[in-house]
């Protein structure tokens, strides 16, 4: 029983003791470190594309909502969403029997209206003759004045009621003009050749019109042998792009395709879109899909293979460098040493007569803020076994490359991966074991 029990107190001691040797080498508490492991590359001379990248909309380049400027019932609607129409085809027509009676209403008031005329101008004519013959009357002292003055005034009078007839007529004119022109709307029209790429009403319901108001959007005709991205880009990528440049087009409903583009507007004024913690600024671009770019997938009778309201992401190349000296993206980092900063807060704490709170300066490389500060790499030394912090200035980047302007030459050898090690991990002197990519994790 004894023998037992010291057997299992020596094979716990045994386990204990080769935990500690392991956790106490990896932390150094004895024996030799382990060596961070990184893998290094070459900087070489790369073509680099910038892209400024942006989700959006596909919209045709010319889409007409189609609204009623009358308010009515509609008894006539012979097309269906997806349909071809011409210019000229009848797409709805409105209930004209309100309008009808209008425009029999006003022509019987031109009608009245011409009626007055004629009246006011055998008035006129009467008492033109009375008023000359006394006229006649008083100039040979025949009559008084005062009876003179009678017949003057009814003869200006009926002047004045011509004038007034008149213009009735031209108001009557006018009327009917306009309830002519309401009554014409009631029948609408295809402005232009293209397909009804959306229909909100069917046979029977009744609409509002445009002519007080926001009316009912009744369908919208759509070229759709052009079509358009709508795309949404950042405030900060906006100042790159410009007219004509170039783009590439993914669409969600087309996976593995990339169509071509160019960009046709930019937007002057921007766009915000709340979310959670801030507002996200935007700009519209409209990136045009040349049409070369998707021939392929256009199927016999089909108008275009995109539909309105299709998902997209857009590529807009802004710049390129056919002969560039690149790193890979993540071997670049920003480097800020913290140290100055504590440096100041102890200058700080004096100038506040609390020199018993000082804070102790840090020495240690690690304590960083990569928020913001120098780019830097690492470059290995591989006689000291070390790397080098060095500043770098950088120029364009593509998704897995940027540029080297200054601070590198194609012979040294920058640390590349991990990124966990470049970021925070890494200091100058740092020892490290160079191994391949993918050993760096093991």
């Amino acid at each position: 029983m004894k023998k037992k029990k010291l057997t299992r107190y020596i094979i716990i001691g045994v386990v204990v003791l080769i935990v500690f040797l392991i956790v106490g080498k990896r932390a150094g508490w004895f024996g030799k470190s382990e060596l961070q492991k990184v893998a290094v590359e070459k900087p070489s001379d790369r073509r680099i594309v910038e892209y400024v990248s942006a989700n959006g909309k596909i919209q045709p380049v010319t889409e007409v909502k189609i609204s009623s400027d009358v308010s009515g019932e509609i008894v006539e609607l012979p097309v269906k969403e997806g349909q071809r129409v011409k210019r000229g085809d009848l797409l709805f027509k409105v209930k004209p029997d309100v309008y009808l009676s209008q425009r029999d209403r006003a022509n019987a008031a031109l009608n009245s209206s011409k009626t007055r005329i004629s009246q006011a101008q055998v008035q006129l004519q009467k008492d033109e003759q009375a008023y000359r013959r006394n006229k006649t009357l008083y100039d040979q002292k025949v009559i008084s004045k005062a009876e003179f003055e009678a017949f003057e005034a009814s003869y200006n009078s009926s002047k004045n009621s011509l004038q007034a007839a008149q213009y009735d007529y031209q108001s009557a004119q006018a009327s009917l003009k306009e309830t002519n022109e309401s009554l014409s709307k009631t029948t609408v029209y295809a402005p232009m050749d293209g397909i009804v790429s959306k229909l909100n009403v069917e046979l029977g319901e009744r609409v509002v019109g445009t002519m007080q108001m926001a009316g009912t959007e009744v369908m919208r005709i759509a070229n759709l042998n052009q079509m358009e991205v709508y795309a949404d880009v950042n405030e900060n990528d906006i100042v790159k792009v410009k007219l004509n440049d170039t783009a590439l087009v993914e669409v969600d409903a087309y996976l593995g395709h990339k169509f071509k583009g160019i960009v046709t507007q930019i937007a002057n004024s921007a766009t915000s879109s709340a979310t959670s913690t801030d507002q996200v600024i935007n700009f519209e671009v409209r990136v045009l899909l040349l049409e070369d770019s998707y021939k392929s997938i256009i199927k016999p009778g089909m108008a275009s293979p995109f539909r309105p309201g299709m998902s997209a992401s857009v590529e807009i190349q802004t710049n390129s460098i056919n002969k560039a000296l690149t790193i890979p993206i993540q071997a670049v980092t920003n480097y800020i040493d913290t140290t100055k900063k504590i440096a100041k807060a102890n200058k700080a704490k004096k100038s506040e007569e609390k020199a018993d709170e000082e804070v102790k300066p840090i020495d240690d490389d690690s304590v960083l803020d990569r928020a913001g500060g120098e780019e830097v790499v690492y470059v290995y030394n591989s006689k000291e076994k070390n790397v080098k912090r060095v500043k770098v200035k950088t120029g364009i980047q593509d998704n897995t490359y940027i540029q080297i302007l200054s601070g590198l030459t194609k012979k040294d050898e920058v640390v590349v991966a991990p990124f966990s090690a470049i970021s925070r991990k890494l200091k100058d002197g740092t020892k490290v074991e160079v191994v391949p990519p993918d050993k760096v994790f093991e």
